[in-house]
């Protein structure tokens, strides 16, 4: 799994909640993060430097785990590797499109998602009267990274991101999106996987009456079928696959032998992003350790493991 840094990572705990039997890597490109505020070519530059990484460890399945990297990307990674690669924009937009009630969703992102309409595209796709609100909030996945997920700073931050989506004027008086009360969005998707380590914050301002839809479910149960289809499902599941004998009796061999290993890879300060990945697993992953891609190897900081380099 790839991400920018972090909030991939809550798409590595759905992941593992739905196919505890599965092997990962992840890898945070925390050096360059925020990727949302990048041009295009420099995301997909990047993009390939770090799942060249994690093509070289002989993976079987790739998750890009970034909506940034997902909208600008997907297409040039899928036709550079020979093996499945998963985005989480079309799970996301899936479950949106099922849950809101009055056909009105509201998409926060960031700017290089918004401004490829990947989410608007995926939505109408996959029902055309859904009406599709987009709106940038940059200074997300900033706080993210820092590490800075609750407090009075960070709910002010939030309201003013969210404040477009919710009928409020911005700064030079406009509504940016002016509809009545009685019209406004049911449905916020989170579209940047950083989001869901702020659902608490954006729960509070968003207020009840809007269901809040992440990609991390929906892109976890994706990987299952994926894996399923493919027959590329590790021996200890629950379903068997093509390369384990349980696969017809539906029988798994005893999960001692088939034991799962975790990986956590970032280009970013190991320390703080060992600080975020406990607060979500605990102790489950010790093994947090530091990459050069490219331009993190010219003076990108790293501390309390070593690096190994990849160059681009």
């Amino acid at each position: 799994m790839f991400d920018s840094g972090v909030g991939g990572l809550t798409v590595l705990r759905e992941v593992l909640r739905r196919t505890p039997a599965e092997s990962t890597i992840y890898l945070g490109d925390n050096a360059r993060a925020p990727y949302g505020t990048r041009p295009d070519d420099e995301v997909r530059a990047f993009s390939t430097e770090a799942i060249d990484a994690l093509v070289e460890r002989d993976v079987k399945a790739i998750v890009v785990a970034c909506n940034t990297s997902t909208a600008v990307a997907l297409g040039d990674l899928r036709r550079r590797y020979d093996l499945p690669v998963l985005g989480v924009i079309r799970p996301g937009a899936v479950t949106a499109a099922l849950t809101t009630r009055n056909r009105r969703v509201g998409v926060i992102a960031t700017p290089a998602t918004i401004r490829s309409h990947a989410y608007f595209s995926a939505i109408k796709d996959e029902n055309p009267a859904v009406e599709v609100y987009e709106h940038a909030t940059p200074a997300f996945v900033p706080m993210v990274e820092d590490g800075r997920l609750t407090g009075a700073q960070v709910e002010a931050t939030v309201r003013e991101g969210l404040a477009p989506l919710l009928g409020e004027r911005d700064p030079s008086g406009e509504f940016v999106f002016p509809l009545p009360a009685s019209a406004r969005i049911d449905t916020l998707l989170l579209g940047c996987t950083h989001y869901p380590l702020l659902r608490s914050a954006i729960a509070a301002v968003a207020g009840e009456r809007i269901a809040i839809v992440d990609s991390a479910t929906a892109t976890a149960s994706a990987l299952s079928e994926l894996l399923l289809i493919n027959g590329l499902e590790a021996p200890g599941s629950d379903r068997g696959t093509a390369a384990d004998a349980g696969h017809a009796a539906h029988e798994a061999p005893p999960a001692a032998e088939v034991a799962a290993v975790h990986q956590q890879l970032t280009t970013g300060d190991v320390d703080r992003f060992r600080t975020i990945a406990g607060r979500m697993f605990g102790d489950e992953f010790p093994d947090v350790a530091g990459i050069e891609l490219g331009s993190t190897a010219r003076g990108a900081t790293r501390r309390g493991a070593t690096a190994e380099v990849v160059g681009s």
